[in-house]
């Protein structure tokens, strides 16, 4: 009787855990399909609210429109400053921001540079801030810059060897891309970011449970394309930051070619490097720019 018990008790939860391993089987294939779809909400965090002009700390500034064709054919338009100097020197600045907010979360930084003499170009890749556009890829936003590369070349007649590319966390990724493009710019100033989206993943253990190597489509591979830089590059990174480990802009560092620069600022953290050590901060990118200039005067 005890053993016909046992037997209707196994026909009975047998079916049952059939049925919640293909439930789990299928949320779980469900849930793949959703990253790999949808895997640019977790990287890329816009806004169209712009909360700061560079107005806020007296710089005068103009708007730019920059068309830029989409994959539909139709032409929309990235919005950006141009800050220009106080004093014409010739210097200038690509600036390429990270993945959140927009360029009015970067005013503050800009005018670091600005301290050092250079006119800046300060664009919004395609959802970002005004910039028209839907949701931002891996793709547009390296066309964004380009875009942004070509107005300086081609409208404002600025010679390549004159214009320093500058991002900061994913936007060092689209300026290493840019760079790669642009051998002939002066230089290169990276500042808080990666080596790949995939090495962040890891090192923050996300998604750990899901096949990230089949699933992962944005890919942001900085760590496979610095070898091929052919212009000097400045990488700059907080000993604290928690976001983007200091030992990637370290990795960064050991697999570019030289002219290259490293600097560490302890106690920083990813968005504040420059406030923490102004007079470090200042003295690496100027240290840079005499490098980067001498290495232009000499070829």
């Amino acid at each position: 009787m005890k053993i016909n018990k046992l037997q209707d008790s196994v026909q009975l939860i047998f079916p049952f855990l059939i049925y919640v391993g293909v439930v789990v089987a299928i949320s779980y294939f469900a849930v793949c399909i959703f990253l790999f779809l949808k895997q640019t909400r977790f990287i890329f965090f816009p806004s169209a609210v712009i909360d700061t002009t560079p107005e806020f700390y007296n710089l005068p500034y103009e708007d730019v429109w920059l068309p830029v064709s989409a994959k539909s054919g139709k032409v929309e338009q990235i919005h950006g400053w141009w800050i220009e100097a106080n004093q014409p020197n010739g210097k200038v600045l690509l600036y390429l921001h990270g993945n959140s907010v927009n360029i009015g979360a970067n005013v503050t930084r800009a005018h670091w540079f600005h301290q050092l003499g250079f006119s800046m170009l300060l664009i919004d890749y395609r959802g970002y801030g005004r910039s028209e556009g839907r949701f931002p890829n891996e793709s547009q936003v390296y066309q964004d810059a380009a875009t942004a590369w070509d107005y300086l070349v081609y409208q404002q007649q600025i010679p390549p060897s004159k214009i320093f590319i500058y991002g900061h966390s994913l936007g060092g990724a689209v300026a290493i891309d840019l760079a790669l493009k642009q051998p002939n710019a002066a230089g290169l100033v990276v500042e808080s970011s990666f080596t790949s989206i995939r090495k962040v993943l890891a090192y923050r253990n996300n998604f750990k449970m899901f096949p990230v190597d089949i699933i992962l489509r944005q890919h942001f591979d900085s760590i496979r394309k610095v070898p091929n830089l052919k212009i000097p590059v400045l990488f700059i990174h907080g000993t604290d930051d928690v976001i983007v480990p200091a030992l990637m802009s370290q990795e960064l560092y050991a697999a570019a070619p030289e002219p290259k620069k490293l600097i560490l600022v302890p106690g920083a953290a990813h968005n504040n490097v420059a406030q923490v050590a102004p007079s470090v901060y200042l003295e690496a990118v100027r240290s840079f720019i005499i490098l980067a200039e001498s290495r232009i005067l000499s070829s």
